[in-house]
């Protein structure tokens, strides 16, 4: 059984955007919702995982969007900077 990472955008074209570049690198995405996506990540689940996040912030930097995504208990949030 897969596990799936859950990613939650600020904004639904944020979610748009980053649903867009991770279906286009691959990636079995799905919009959850308003504002989520959802991404089997499979194999081994914990460093599957950390490769999607590290997906996600080489994503959204490309982008030149100003978002930094934070993991917290299993979900990636993109929210914007707290500086």
């Amino acid at each position: 059984m897969s596990e799936r990472v859950h990613v939650e955008a600020a904004r639904i074209p944020d979610r748009d955007r980053l649903l867009r570049e991770l279906l286009d690198a691959g990636l079995d995405a799905r919009a959850v919702d308003e504002v989520c996506i959802e991404v089997p990540c499979g194999g081994d689940t914990a460093e599957a995982c950390d490769d999607l996040y590290v997906h996600a912030e080489n994503v959204i930097t490309s982008l030149g969007a100003p978002f930094v995504p934070i993991k917290h208990e299993g979900v990636i949030y993109i929210r914007p900077p707290v500086s």
